[in-house]
């Protein structure tokens, strides 16, 4: 009997926990601002259920984003047979803005908690990184240290934030910021390669 009650028990943590963690995703699909407290709500628990199974919001959110965000390979499938670094590291930037404007209630929240506590940094995801380093990969350093120098400007110019400094800062719309990053990255890009022309 008791052994039934505890298994019982380990059932219903894993549905509530289950609970939190899909009412966190839905959020993030939503494109809506994704707090603990409306987390909570939608998954029917009190907010202090939820900071039982999630010390904070940085940690629900590393556990719901895994699912939304598609790897390197399959976000670039559509760009895998160029030859052209500059078009593959724009589909990147457009690839990744997209997925940033489709999920920024997520996203801001990320952002925000990480800033605030600087400790945190490492548990933001670094999709930008990854898709930066598949865009490319197939090529060779154009001069010495270039591809890690245009890698540290990709990281800038195509990122999250730069996104909402365009749209909240100089009043872009989502698809004119991202137009504008995907154009940066594919300067900076092109530039990189000059020298090997």
């Amino acid at each position: 009997m008791e052994a039934e009650t505890a298994t019982g028990r380990a059932n219903q943590k894993a549905r509530t926990r289950r609970a939190i963690v899909d009412a966190c995703r839905d959020l993030a699909r939503s494109g809506a601002e994704v707090t603990m407290p409306r987390v909570a709500k939608a998954a029917l628990v009190s907010e202090a259920t939820a900071y039982r199974y999630f010390p904070d919001l940085t940690s629900l959110l590393q556990e719901a984003l895994v699912a939304v965000w598609p790897g390197p390979e399959e976000a670039l499938a559509p760009v895998a047979a160029s030859v052209d670094p500059a078009e593959r590291v724009a589909f990147a930037t457009g690839y990744l803005l997209r997925h940033v404007h489709a999920h920024q209630g997520a996203v801001r929240a990320m952002i925000s908690t990480t800033i605030t506590a600087p400790a945190r940094s490492g548990a933001r995801p670094g999709m930008r990184f990854a898709l930066i380093d598949h865009a490319l990969a197939p090529f060779a350093d154009p001069s010495p240290g270039a591809l890690a120098r245009l890698k540290s400007s990709l990281a800038l110019a195509c990122g999250a934030e730069a996104f909402f400094v365009l749209t909240d800062l100089c009043g872009l719309s989502p698809d004119d910021a991202i137009a504008t990053a995907v154009d940066t990255a594919a300067t900076l890009t092109r530039a990189a390669f000059a020298s090997e022309t």
